[in-house]
């Protein structure tokens, strides 16, 4: 089975096609490569992120459902959030999933009149009615009643939006399974603009390759380094929470809206503190070994039953410990663990939510804001109660300053007033690194203002251990060569988190058994070919790298390597746009 087949579905008319695409995918390998094609072609020039225009396209890579912790999907759509490239990466059974169907990518156009679910089953389209499940309170219920109407159990996808997306906060997610999210960007958001309450597929195609013998070598090689040598071990056994307190030895955690890069409570909420007292289970994307997903188990009793409890599981990593922990001065685990419930029952991205949350406190703090604007919560560091009622708020939107937060910090700073402590790159809420220049570099500077462009805290922090400082050029180039590396990994689609599996020489090694010819050299130039395609489709879409910068607390907050130079940021932006010669 090739990836070559694209199922096209219309909301609007109600219509499903399909197409072979199979030379688009031989030229750009999945993923990425091919969505971004995809998207160009479909999407009209200036579309309404949240008009019936806007298209949202999943795809998957020539690894997915042959390799270990090929797993991803990954989709790609006009931002409501930024207006420029939304792309967000899922794991879960979805990839997998949509393999089995036998198709490498899926394009949604149009918008439904009413509430719809769509469900794809063996190649079949079906335009289910979503009256009922519109307006429901849980995401979770929403799976539940979606589990036990459709086939395929075991082996499906189930996405679906909560009441975030459904009232179009820009930064709204889309849940797949229980515990894996498109964040970022707002396609939950996209979702609820054209009626679309969930997509759930299933397949039972097979897939073949063209060398099974040497196939089989590869996989036991990849198999064996993810199972058995300390590349994947951190990722099984504590995770990403592990960070917690390293960054915050070194004075990189961003704290109360980074006033502060360190949290004095910080072993509170630790990855260590969490696995020796919640952690309640680990689980794993579909056809991963390493089991990264932390569960947290908060036992809770019932408010009339004293000697009566309910168990929720709640799963956590670092970027949600430093959103709705550390930004927000939390460094209760259970109250944190509350809030992180509670974005995943409504929908929401856990990193804009707790940096939305944390510029409010401020703009509180300041006299920028009122009792009148917040409907009367105090909003206070630390006070994670009140942060649960601002998230429902945030959803139900009551007053126009509610209305103004679910549209993003940017924005919200913009109409408001702080714009100056509004922690935004290119519209998109700051990730958990105040490590020094190339992070806040890479985050203005990523495709999608992400810190999974280009990791440049890795680059920050290897300097600091060097006793380095950072040049321009050498920040640039990093960026530009990790990031370029990553459109292969995400055309592939492997999760950044083998990446260190997934090298160079490994990925030519694991494309031949399956049919493609490409040395490192080939990968290398196309992933930077696909990079630059992603940043001529923002420009196409209006973004102005020359406009591009970062908020000035980031140079108020001295980073591990001092404070951040203005000057070196303006000339670095600079050049990595040169060098990218778009």
């Amino acid at each position: 089975m090739t990836l070559g087949k694209v199922l096209y579905i219309d909301l609007s008319k109600r219509r499903s096609w399909v197409e072979d695409r199979s030379e688009l995918f031989s030229d750009r390998l999945g993923g990425v490569g091919v969505a971004i094609k995809l998207l160009e072609e479909e999407l009209p020039k200036g579309a309404d992120p949240l008009g019936p225009d806007n298209v949202i396209v999943f795809a998957v890579g020539p690894l997915t459902g042959l390799y270990p912790m090929a797993s991803k999907t990954v989709a790609l759509f006009k931002s409501p959030l930024t207006g420029n490239l939304g792309e967000s990466h899922a794991g879960g059974r979805s990839a997998v999933a949509i393999r089995l169907t036998g198709y490498g990518a899926i394009v949604i156009k149009g918008a439904s009149e009413s509430p719809i679910y769509l469900a794809i089953h063996n190649g079949r389209v079906f335009f289910r009615d979503a009256s009922g499940l519109w307006g429901v309170g849980s995401s979770l219920t929403v799976g539940r009643v979606i589990r036990e109407r459709e086939p395929g159990a075991g082996v499906r996808t189930i996405m679906r939006i909560g009441r975030a997306g459904e009232r179009l906060v820009r930064y709204a997610c889309v849940n797949t399974e229980t515990y894996r999210h498109f964040g970022r960007l707002g396609l939950g958001a996209v979702f609820g603009s054209k009626k679309l309450k969930a997509v759930v597929i299933s397949g039972k195609s097979s897939i073949n390759v063209k060398d099974p013998a040497s196939y089989r070598k590869v996989y036991d090689r990849i198999y064996e380094m993810a199972t058995k040598t300390a590349l994947m071990r951190k990722y099984h056994d504590i995770g990403t929470s592990m960070n917690v307190q390293p960054l915050n030895t070194i004075r990189g955690l961003p704290t109360r809206n980074l006033k502060e890069a360190s949290f004095e409570e910080a072993h509170m909420i630790s990855g260590e503190n969490l696995a020796e007292n919640y952690l309640g289970r680990r689980v794993a994307c579909s056809h991963c070994p390493v089991a990264c997903i932390h569960l947290a188990a908060l036992r809770e009793p019932y408010e009339d039953e004293p000697y009566f409890y309910k168990t929720t599981m709640i799963s956590y990593d670092y970027e949600l410990i430093y959103a709705l922990g550390s930004m927000l001065g939390v460094s209760d685990p259970e109250g944190m663990l509350r809030l992180m419930n509670e974005v995943e029952v409504l929908g929401m991205d856990a990193i804009s939510t707790g940096v939305v949350l944390a510029w409010m406190t401020e703009a509180y703090e300041r006299g920028v804001i009122s009792d009148d604007d917040t409907a009367g919560l105090k909003p206070r560091w630390g006070d994670w109660r009140v942060y649960l009622k601002a998230i429902r708020m945030i959803v139900e939107q009551p007053t126009e300053f509610y209305r103004d937060l679910a549209m993003g910090v940017a924005y919200a700073a913009s109409k408001n007033g702080g714009e100056d402590y509004a922690l935004a790159f290119g519209g998109n809420e700051m990730p958990g690194y105040h490590t020094g220049p190339a992070a806040h570099l890479g985050f203005l500077t990523g495709a999608r203002h992400s810190h999974l462009d280009s990791a440049g805290y890795s680059l920050d922090q290897r300097l600091l251990k060097k006793g380095l400082k950072p040049s321009v050029e050498k920040v640039v180039d990093y960026l530009i060569s990790e990031e370029s590396w990553r459109q292969i990994l995400s055309s592939l689609v492997v999760c950044y988190f083998a990446r260190g599996i997934y090298r160079p020489e490994m990925v030519e090694e694991a494309l031949k058994p399956v049919g493609y010819s490409l040395d490192v050299e080939a990968l290398r130039k196309l992933g930077l070919e696909i990079l630059r395609d992603k940043n001529r489709f923002k420009v196409r879409e209006g973004f102005n790298p020359e406009k591009l910068k970062p908020p000035k607390r980031i140079y108020e907050t001295p980073t591990p390597l001092g404070h951040v130079d203005e000057k070196l940021m303006e000339e670095a932006v600079k050049l990595f746009y040169e060098r990218l010669a778009l």
